[in-house]
């Protein structure tokens, strides 16, 4: 070659070379080759080959074409979004801009619906409510007397995606009832325990002194004491056991059919042949009175009511036992015929350890527990218990139990 690319340099050039201009280079030397003859034209061929093999591998790789990010979802529609919280049993409300732009059923029904387009803080008004809507970030706080005056509520907040809060109104009265009932009941009970307690210790740390003083006579009314005050402990801690037992089964309805009428003659019949109590009576009870009901708690509900008429009736003054029929109820009624209570103490009867008069029911034997059995009894039975009292004239006590259907048989109840 003359003036030109040296033969030296073409295959250093050949793999920066475009790739048309390698293939037509590569071509007119194969043609030149076999127009002088021999084969070392194929050599030619091979090598234009081997070049574009090197230059294909060494070329970078086309760029990969970016991929678009998935668009983020969109968010639902306001309407479709209150539609799902109305039916919540929470009270929900949807605060924008501090005002209240949804509030459901339930938040409705406790704040009222006038509380839609309100300023949240002026609808809540506690302050520490106020301070959750005001606070950087979320927060819960528990409030009293929101709604009533023993009312806890415990509000929390919530940030939505889209800025706006969800504020969650949850009613914490029944759990801090329950609380709140379960210290006083076992304040109750350690007072009630502690009384005969100390009237034991102390009169028996007196008989144990040995002192010459103490004749027989103030001795044996001291044991007598002592006796009286066990009785009543024991009394109170086989209330304490029958009250947890049927508390437990509260919600296991009875299913053996009873006859009331049978249960109430024997009961009577037990009650008034012991010396004291002949002044109560059963009224001739309706026939075949069935219904469905553990025998031996409805003995218990009975002879309580009785109890109680002998202790707080008349001294002189007879006790009626009635049954009857009143519509699909049997109605069994202990009457008796005395001071009467207090229209201000009906509603609290049932309560445990509730006495209208604390020093004569303890005087009496009473333990502050008979009429919350009966309640819960009562109550398991699928009944219903009313106190009717008149002051001067007496009380009324009765329990209405659903009757049993008239083709189920009714077995009959034994007198063991």
């Amino acid at each position: 070659m003359d003036a030109g690319i040296s033969p030296r340099l073409l295959p250093l050039m050949l793999p920066v070379l475009p790739v048309p201009l390698i293939i037509a280079l590569g071509l007119t030397g194969a043609g030149l080759a076999y127009g002088l003859g021999g084969d070392w034209w194929l050599l030619v061929v091979a090598a234009l080959l081997a070049l574009l093999v090197v230059r294909q591998r060494a070329a970078p790789a086309p760029p990969a074409a970016p991929i678009a990010p998935a668009p983020p979802p969109a968010p639902p529609a306001p309407e479709l979004a209150y539609a799902a919280l109305e039916p919540a049993s929470s009270a929900l409300l949807v605060v924008d801009q501090r005002r209240i732009a949804f509030a459901n059923a339930a938040a409705r029904a406790v704040l009222g619906a006038h509380v839609l387009g309100q300023d949240a803080r002026v609808c809540l008004r506690h302050p520490a409510a106020v301070g959750v809507l005001d606070g950087v970030e979320d927060s819960s706080v528990t409030v009293t007397g929101l709604v009533s005056a023993r009312s806890q509520w415990q509000i929390a907040r919530h940030t939505l995606p889209d800025g706006r809060w969800l504020i969650e109104l949850a009613d914490r009265t029944a759990e801090a009832d329950i609380g709140r009932a379960h210290t006083d009941f076992v304040a109750n009970v350690s007072h009630e325990l502690r009384t005969p307690l100390a009237a034991i210790m102390g009169y028996a740390e007196t008989l144990g002194e040995d002192d010459p003083a103490l004749d027989p006579p103030t001795r044996t009314r001291f044991i007598g004491i002592i006796e009286r005050e066990a009785k009543r402990m024991l009394a109170l801690v086989q209330d304490l056991m029958t009250l947890s037992h049927v508390e437990a089964e509260k919600h296991e309805r009875p299913t053996a059919p009873l006859d009331l009428g049978q249960l109430a003659a024997r009961v009577v019949g037990e009650v008034s042949s012991l010396r004291g109590k002949e002044r109560v009576h059963l009224a001739a009870p309706a026939p075949g009175l069935c219904v469905a009901g553990d025998p031996g708690q409805l003995e218990q509900v009975l002879r309580n009511l009785i109890d109680n008429a002998l202790k707080y009736g008349g001294p002189d003054e007879p006790v009626m036992v009635s049954l009857a029929a009143c519509g699909p109820r049997a109605v069994l009624a202990v009457r008796d015929r005395g001071p009467g209570i207090a229209p201000e103490h009906l509603p609290h009867l049932t309560r445990r350890f509730y006495r209208t008069d604390p020093g004569r029911s303890r005087a009496s034997g009473g333990t502050g527990l008979g009429l919350a059995i009966v309640k819960h009894i009562v109550e398991r039975h699928g009944g219903e218990l009313d106190i009717a009292s008149t002051l001067g004239e007496g009380t009324a006590v009765s329990i209405a139990l659903p009757l049993l259907d008239s083709a189920v048989p009714a077995a009959a109840l034994s007198l063991k």
